[in-house]
């Protein structure tokens, strides 16, 4: 699937990183279809909007990114997840190695191609 029919959802509890992360995604040719900014949200929007990938913020209120990302692997169809993070991927060790994810990026990070790598 080309990066034009990828939607995405965007999950992260700041207002301005989701803005930032729409617009850099939408220049790159994703298709945001929607956002959520805490963990209980990220799951029902997950479950609503059916998106082909969850770009998932570790630290979010009421579930963190990984309880989200366990509850999304048990949807059908399952959408891939990438989470993001301030923080480096040595913060989070062996839970980020066991989480069911496609991948990792810090969100200094982040771009349409570096999202597109993980997706491959």
């Amino acid at each position: 699937m080309t990066r034009a029919g990828l939607r995405v959802l965007v999950v992260d509890d700041h207002e301005g990183f989701r803005a930032a992360a729409r617009s850099l995604l939408d220049a790159a040719g994703f298709q945001v279809v929607g956002e959520a900014a805490d963990g209980p949200d990220a799951v029902a929007e997950a479950q609503r909007l059916h998106p082909d990938v969850v770009l998932l913020d570790i630290q979010l209120p009421g579930l963190d990114g990984f309880g989200v990302a366990s509850a999304v692997a048990r949807q059908h169809p399952r959408p891939q997840v990438v989470l993001v993070s301030s923080h480096d991927a040595g913060t989070y060790g062996s839970r980020l190695a066991e989480a069911p994810v496609a991948g990792f990026v810090a969100k200094s990070e982040l771009s349409g191609a570096m999202l597109a790598r993980l997706l491959e």
